[in-house]
């Protein structure tokens, strides 16, 4: 009996994903627990693992690369045995004209079927799995083919995204099945004409671009900027560095997620979250840390900082920064933070404002570290000092409770040992 291989849900709001590529090949053996294909979903790439145990079969229409599938969507089988013949990848033993009894569509398309009051399982969908999209539901499909019978096949979303660039995709090579014109046949397409220069907008991308609208939509931000004095914070950090193996010595963001650590249990409510009910208080103290990767920028969360000691956190950061980098972090390792960290120091950079990755109240944003002049005593020495920007949210603390936690933020940056040694 054939087993499908579908496209999972990794994330409670994931619709669709994008297919990464086979880590096996089509014929091979497989055990439930082995990696069978990669995906992309939100800002995590992971490895999907089987659930069955037979062999792979990897059908001809079967996805490539880059392709966005549903959740759902059926990319492969295991088999009992190499020879068993396939079912189709719509869920009957042969392609037939009658689509699945649950079509693959998404919620704005299933909303518009019922205004027009179509029948989803009466229509067949042209994208990847079967996928009806909005196009699919234009009357009389047949004799506009009829039409134009010289006219090659597309995706919607190529047809969509040769609109937007002034293309005309009928032009265009298509690399899909019986030359289907795809979404990324008309990007590169795009790409190639003088003077359009389209990057195309990876998932990652635009999960930012939407957490970042979702951020300035749904919080009220205020900034708030302190500088603090971290000569005793450097001379620290250069006797972990001796006691260390150079790269095994805590970075300076490593203590500041500490530092802020300290904070939080001072003043909880910078670590709250905004609900309806009121202001949730999270019974940890996990804490995000922003990672600049080449997919963009991604938060993999330190969980129960408190309970760390300042190597172990150190070891923590570096996995999890490491797995960032390389495209291996998964998605839970960027969920259940309340506060997050974002270092530019290294860029030279010495303030900004940072934005608050919801549903957390605040983001702290730490500039460089550099040697500047000051008043001690009464004499002018320099020193070396850095600047703390904190963004929160003014609907859940006001200006003084978020001044406070910022106060003894700098605090514990100006005399570190006692928080960080243990």
């Amino acid at each position: 009996m054939a087993m499908p291989i579908t496209i999972p849900r990794l994330g409670w709001n994931m619709e669709e994903g994008t297919f990464g590529g086979w880590l096996r090949r089509d014929g091979d053996p497989v055990r439930p627990g082995d990696p069978l294909f990669t995906l992309e979903s939100e800002k995590a790439t992971e490895e999907v693992e089987g659930l069955d145990a037979g062999f792979l079969r990897i059908p001809a229409d079967g996805p490539g690369p880059g392709d966005r599938l549903a959740v759902g969507t059926v990319i492969g089988f295991v088999v009992s045995t190499p020879a068993e013949s396939l079912p189709s990848r719509t869920g009957g033993p042969a392609p037939t004209a009658t689509p699945p009894a649950d079509p693959v569509a998404s919620p704005s398309v299933r909303r518009l079927a019922r205004q027009h009051g179509i029948d989803l399982r009466k229509v067949r969908g042209t994208g990847p799995g079967g996928r009806i999209s909005a196009d699919d539901l234009s009357p009389q499909p047949a004799s506009r083919e009829r039409e134009r019978p010289e006219q090659p096949r597309s995706s919607p979303r190529a047809r969509r995204v040769a609109r937007e660039l002034g293309i005309d995709w009928t032009t265009i090579a298509g690399s899909g099945r019986n030359g289907r014109v795809r979404e990324r046949d008309v990007r590169t397409a795009g790409g190639s004409q003088p003077g359009i220069g389209v990057v195309p907008l990876s998932p990652i991308r635009r999960t930012i671009a939407t957490r970042m609208l979702e951020s300035l939509r749904t919080t009220a931000p205020v900034t708030l900027t302190t500088t603090a004095d971290a000569t005793n914070l450097v001379n620290l950090r250069e006797q972990f560095r001796a006691a260390a193996d150079g790269p095994a010595a805590p970075s300076f963001t490593d203590f500041v997620v500490k530092l802020a650590a300290v904070a939080l249990a001072k003043h909880p409510h910078l670590g709250g979250q905004w609900t309806d009910q009121g202001i949730r208080l999270l019974s940890g103290i996990h804490i995000g840390i922003a990672v600049d990767t080449e997919a963009g920028l991604l938060v993999p969360v330190v969980r129960d900082v408190p309970s760390l000691g300042l190597r172990q956190l150190a070891a923590r950061t570096r996995e999890l920064i490491g797995r960032a980098r390389t495209g291996r972090v998964a998605a839970a390792d960027m969920q259940g933070s309340c506060f997050t960290v974002s270092n530019l120091g290294a860029y030279g950079i010495d303030a900004f404002t940072p934005i608050i990755n919801p549903p957390e109240c605040a983001v702290l944003g730490v500039g460089r570290i550099a040697k500047r002049p000051a008043v001690v005593g009464d004499g002018v020495v320099p020193r070396d000092q850095v600047t703390l920007s904190l963004t929160f949210d003014h609907r859940i603390v006001d200006g003084g409770p978020a001044a406070r936690f910022l106060q003894t933020l700098a605090q514990a940056v100006e005399n570190p040992a006692p928080w960080v040694i243990s």
